[in-house]
């Protein structure tokens, strides 16, 4: 086991955390649904995946292409804290890394943001994700955060790059293009994802 993965004895189990990351994430998905987001697609379904991004079925089921996104998030987050906090218990990183995840899926569906999207991205119908959908982009943050703990920091970075190229390639968009187009939206990039 990676000394990274052990636990102290003194500190909580990482069974502990992984429950307080469950209850954390059971916060966020109760604020969704008093936001006023829907549980499930309001098609009645549930589906394990949506591979059609232009469908009113994007972001509202189990996966989607953005949930390369969503690991590359945990892969992310692992890096990032291991730098800044690398003494804390893992645990208390992944504590970390929930909290900012589920507070990008609750802002991400205020009318701010899905109102930005609709402007600045190719994403002209987008209404919000299903509390289904977020709170499955958490978890799987969690598992992008939990493979960076245990492969090699190549294999890692091997693995975002590919994901940013096939999301890239099969739906002209990925992690790189949401962040550049939330922020500073440029109309090549816009006409290249509408297929122009």
């Amino acid at each position: 086991m990676p000394a990274d993965i052990a636990v102290d004895s003194k500190r909580l189990k990482l069974r502990h955390y992984l429950l307080i990351a469950g209850l954390m994430i059971g916060a966020a998905a109760a604020i969704l649904l008093l936001m006023g987001r829907n549980p499930i697609c309001t098609c009645g379904n549930v589906k394990l995946w949506v591979g059609e991004t232009n469908s009113s079925d994007n972001s509202q089921h189990i996966a989607d292409w953005y949930t390369l996104s969503h690991i590359i998030h945990g892969f992310l987050f692992y890096g990032i804290f291991w730098i800044v906090a690398r003494k804390l218990p893992i645990g208390q990183r992944l504590l970390m890394a929930v909290v900012v995840e589920a507070a990008w899926e609750i802002f991400e569906n205020t009318d701010m943001v899905i109102n930005r999207y609709r402007e600045a991205t190719i994403a002209l119908g987008y209404v919000g994700d299903s509390v289904l959908n977020s709170v499955s982009d958490i978890l799987f943050m969690v598992l992008g955060f939990f493979f960076a703990a245990r492969a090699p920091l190549w294999l890692t970075i091997v693995l975002a790059i590919f994901f940013e190229l096939l999301a890239g390639w099969v739906i002209r968009d990925n992690l790189t293009l949401n962040i550049v187009m939330l922020l500073y939206p440029l109309d090549v990039i816009k006409a290249w994802q509408g297929g122009m």
